[in-house]
């Protein structure tokens, strides 16, 4: 199919439009010494939106992205937009990069260079690779399916597809979020395809879900329990988004406050920033990976996909299996952090490596540490 060169360059209307909403954003009220304990709070998010009315430069974000390769191309009619950039060294490794949600392409702006140049970031020319990091489907510039069923087992399905399309029999794969359970099908469905698989976010279950703790170390227990506490606190947008992301889209669609209300809570709470979200993040950053969704009109599509997943029996994935060879990257304030034990009757783990910093936006939180596993772990790969 052909490909389409694509650039990013949204009308002036859609700015200017955004600015008008964001002066006229009326604010919720708040308890008196609430914080962040009921959500987003609510003196960081007027800080934000007046940052983002009066000082980020949409223009500033759109020419970094531009700076890399874009496309476009028909997938299984499905219009997918995906960065493609080739690496420079003797024979460049392909790697298919998928984000998940909130996130974007946004999430690998740190590491495409040093993936697919790392002579010119200090590293060894025969660890490059040809990176191809879509959208998923229904986010930013990809389209949307039309009819139900885009679910991750679905989608990896067309990510085999497009790899095959842009000319790569064999490929490596690396996800997080969504795009590490997307990485998961991709190497049960298409082994033959994959050369491994790479994961910063593991999904796994007891080998005996009537002794959980059995053979489990202190330290993984510790883990697990700090696991239960998340799935206990912080999961009530996956049974929002997992049934009814329809009614939750008018309103985030519609208030560009409440898409960063709804998104910046999620880097907050998910990432190792303790609690102060710019340790990680700059207003920009954070904005940017906004502005993604709010230009594209995607955010009702993006959360569909719980719903997809939930109801073909995909979230959380079970009964599959993954031979080929599997690295995994655990950083310490990943929502996931299952045994190594458990992990090992799903996939073919060849790496396991526990990180000392970073949480669930690994490339984005910890760009060195993420492209060093990354290269490690394909190394023995490549032949």
């Amino acid at each position: 199919m052909a490909m389409e060169p694509f650039t990013l360059n949204v009308p002036e209307s859609v700015l200017q439009d955004l600015k008008e909403r964001l002066a006229r954003t009326r604010f919720p009220n708040e308890l008196n010494d609430a914080d962040w304990s009921y959500g987003t709070d609510l003196g960081y998010l007027k800080e934000i939106v007046d940052y983002w009315r009066t000082k980020y430069d949409w223009r500033a974000a759109e020419a970094r992205l531009n700076a890399f390769h874009h496309l476009r191309t028909d997938v299984d009619g499905l219009k997918l937009h995906f960065i493609h950039e080739r690496g420079k060294g003797p024979k460049p490794l392909p790697l298919l990069i998928s984000h998940g949600w909130p996130g974007s392409v946004v999430e690998f702006l740190k590491v495409i260079g040093p993936l697919t140049d790392p002579a010119a970031h200090g590293g060894d020319p025969a660890d490059a690779f040809d990176v191809v990091a879509p959208s998923l489907p229904g986010y930013g510039f990809s389209a949307h399916a039309q009819t139900p069923g885009m679910h991750p087992g679905k989608i990896a399905d067309v990510f085999a597809a497009l790899m095959q399309q842009v000319g790569y029999r064999r490929f490596g794969a690396q996800g997080g979020d969504w795009g590490a359970i997307i990485t998961t099908c991709l190497g049960n469905q298409h082994p033959s395809q994959l050369v491994g698989i790479h994961l910063n976010m593991v999904v796994a279950f007891p080998p005996d879900e009537s002794n959980p703790a059995a053979g489990l170390s202190e330290a993984e227990m510790v883990s697990l329990m700090e696991m239960q506490r998340f799935l206990n606190e912080e999961t009530g947008y996956q049974r929002i988004q997992g049934t009814k992301p329809q009614t939750l889209g008018y309103a985030l669609n519609d208030s560009p406050a409440g898409l960063a209300a709804w998104i910046i809570e999620k880097f907050r709470t998910w990432s190792d920033c303790g609690g102060q979200i710019e340790r990680r993040f700059t207003k920009d950053e954070l904005l940017t990976n906004i502005m993604v969704y709010w230009v594209t009109e995607s955010i009702t599509s993006s959360v569909r996909l719980y719903c997809e997943a939930q109801r073909s029996g995909m979230f959380p994935p079970r009964g599959l299996r993954v031979d080929v060879p599997t690295g995994c990257a655990i950083f310490p304030r990943e929502m996931f952090r299952p045994p190594r034990a458990w992990a090992e009757k799903v996939y073919n783990v060849q790496r396991w490596t526990e990180l000392p910093a970073g949480g669930h936006f690994a490339a984005m939180e910890e760009p060195q540490r993420f492209v060093d596993d990354v290269r490690a772990f394909f190394r023995p790969l490549r032949e």
